[in-house]
């Protein structure tokens, strides 16, 4: 059969067993759904990677994985431009489960079987959740939030890692990440960040986050200065940012707490 009319998959999965279990069952149900295996990867990382030079209708994701586990990788994917549809294979346990089939999620127990596959394969092409209902998910299971945050440039995913956040700050109309070395535009909301990274951010002001070991020391501002309170210094770049009054006291606490 032409690859063209066949079922593009990506397999992702640590395990390099459980990867060989998926492409014997694949095989197994070939002559019902003809499928086409472009690629597998050990990540979520590896799996975005391969993701920008190959185009697949499906990715076949374990849950837990090192580097970028299969929920996040699922809400990077369902921001894309051209969203691609994930099944979970899982050893998970029954709640989580539930979790995901209430929102319209399918999902593989492991050991998977012949017949379960299929099925999933066959609700291809069924909405997904939104990225933003998936990091929730991801929170509540993993109990911590992404890894990395989606930007979108010229087209391209870029992936930001949390850990390299100095500070969200919020526009009229957009929310930048701030690195050492550049700022990204980010489609999420300041409110939502504030709740997935209440352990590493604090708000500063009605419009900033800042991670806590990212400030290097408060000063007040001119009396006669109309944008802020104070000011919150940052190790490793120059800028400024600006605390409120509501938020002065706490956050210097907070900060003298780390």
């Amino acid at each position: 059969m032409p690859s063209e009319s066949r079922l593009k998959i990506l397999i992702v999965d640590d395990e390099p067993l459980a990867r060989a279990r998926l492409r014997e069952l694949l095989g197994d149900i070939a002559s019902q759904l003809p499928t086409e295996i472009v690629g597998e990867a050990g990540n979520g990382l590896a799996a975005l990677d391969f993701l920008r030079d190959h185009a697949v209708d499906v990715v076949l994701a374990d849950i837990r994985m090192p580097g970028m586990d299969g929920i996040e990788l699922a809400g990077h994917l369902g921001s894309l431009a051209r969203p691609v549809a994930v099944i979970f294979t899982t050893a998970y346990d029954n709640y989580a489960v539930q979790a995901f089939d209430l929102n319209a999620l399918d999902y593989l127990l492991k050991p998977v079987r012949t017949q379960r596959l299929l099925t999933a394969l066959q609700k291809v092409g069924n909405p997904l959740p939104d990225a933003a209902l998936l990091a929730d998910i991801g929170h509540k299971v993993r109990g911590s939030g992404r890894s990395h945050l989606s930007s979108h440039e010229r087209g391209r995913l870029l992936l930001v890692p949390v850990a390299e956040v100095l500070y969200f700050r919020a526009d009229t109309k957009y929310v930048t990440a701030r690195t050492v070395d550049r700022e990204y535009l980010l489609d999420d909301s300041l409110t939502h960040l504030e709740a997935e990274f209440a352990e590493r951010f604090i708000r500063l002001h009605r419009a900033v986050l800042v991670a806590r070991t990212a400030i290097a020391g408060f000063e007040k501002a001119a009396g006669d200065d109309a944008e802020a309170y104070g000011w919150a210094l940052l190790s490793g770049v120059p800028d400024r940012l600006p605390v409120s009054r509501r938020q002065w006291a706490p956050a210097k606490a907070l900060v003298l707490q780390s």
